[in-house]
């Protein structure tokens, strides 16, 4: 019998067993894990937050109109993808996952599976060298379909990293400067830092693949990104895993994409679990959007099928939505599709 979600789901409910519950809303409340783990850092506020940021939108429901086809397809670095929804970076399996999964083996299912469904995904680094091997041996496997996203260490290392990741083939090429502050860096005598705007100018002109830069969570980091020659942006706070206490990404999207979103592109995560959740991301002004804890459920209970299954869902559920927001494809959606409530009125200047 083929695998099903709920079959996938399972299996990884009973091999994340003390890690994670697998609960039907994966929303932080219930994690029996912090960092390392699949829970949020600190008192998990951060990773709560992009949930309930996220809930605080609503969505205005039309069905009298025309657009009866949905065309979810985009172009995003050079590539044709089939919907707007990318894998997030997910490393670490023998830290966060006890080593219930090898570091190939989720990597493999994060790139392939995305490639599968016509999407990418972004592969991790860390303080064990065999998270950026992995990542970087899934993407050469899949034809360059993935993206390395690569610690703020220092300079030098970076371009070095960036010259393998040319090697691959990766269509482009990431920082996760959010992971600037990250423990597990440091006591392993390895350098994470803040980057300036010369920093960046400088990477971004060693190499000739787009540079994304993940962890954006203000227009001032925004702009700075912008000054130093990125090409794309993550609005993150790192799945609430890199500070405590960060607003949700959904609520300060707006403001950065309204500053920046005509001068660079701009991606988000944090808290997407449903088509639904996607497509308000993308009427705050997101690109495309990234998801990782249902992918990294989805990776460990079914593989790279199980990943492909799972952003399948999601697509088919924002096509859904969509059509029953008056959207024929992704230049219609909007900040018109959405609802303000009490709770975010008074902040949202979209």
């Amino acid at each position: 019998m083929p695998a099903t979600l709920v079959s996938i789901r399972e299996r990884a409910r009973v091999l994340l067993d003390g890690i994670c519950h697998v609960c039907p809303a994966c929303d932080g409340r219930r994690c029996p894990t912090g960092v390392p783990g699949m829970g949020g850092t600190g008192t998990g506020a951060s990773f709560r937050n992009n949930v309930t940021a996220l809930a605080a939108w609503q969505v205005n429901m039309r069905v009298l109109h025309d657009r009866k086809d949905q065309d979810l397809g985009l172009r995003l670095f050079g590539q044709k993808l089939a919907f707007p929804i990318l894998g997030a970076a997910v490393a670490g399996a023998r830290v966060n996952f006890q080593g219930r999964l090898g570091e190939e083996e989720l990597a493999r299912a994060f790139v392939l599976g995305a490639a599968e469904a016509g999407s990418l995904s972004l592969t991790g680094d860390g303080p064990l060298p065999e998270l950026m091997d992995a990542g970087l041996k899934a993407i050469k496997a899949a034809g360059g379909r993935g993206i390395p996203v690569i610690k703020p260490r220092e300079d030098g290392e970076i371009v070095s990293l960036i010259r393998r990741a040319e090697d691959a083939g990766a269509v482009a090429v990431g920082i996760d400067v959010d992971a600037a502050g990250l423990v597990n860096m440091t006591r392993a005598g390895q350098l994470v830092e803040p980057k300036t705007v010369e920093q960046i100018a400088g990477i971004a002109a060693a190499t000739s693949l787009p540079l994304i830069l993940k962890g954006i969570m203000t227009v001032a980091d925004a702009e700075a990104a912008v000054a130093g020659g990125a090409a794309a942006i993550v609005v993150s706070n790192h799945g609430g895993r890199a500070l405590d206490h960060t607003p949700g990404t959904a609520a300060v999207l707006p403001e950065i994409a309204a500053a920046v979103g005509d001068k660079i592109t701009v991606l988000a995560d944090g808290g997407v679990r449903s088509g639904v959740d996607v497509l308000k991301m993308l009427a705050l002004g997101a690109r495309a959007v990234l998801v990782g804890r249902p992918l990294a459920i989805a990776a460990i209970g079914g593989g790279a099928a199980g990943v492909r299954l799972q952003l399948e869902a999601l697509a088919d559920d924002l096509a859904v939505a969509m059509r029953l927001t008056g959207c024929g494809d992704l230049g219609d959606i909007g900040p018109g599709i959405l609802a303000r409530t009490k709770l975010n009125m008074q902040n949202s200047k979209i």
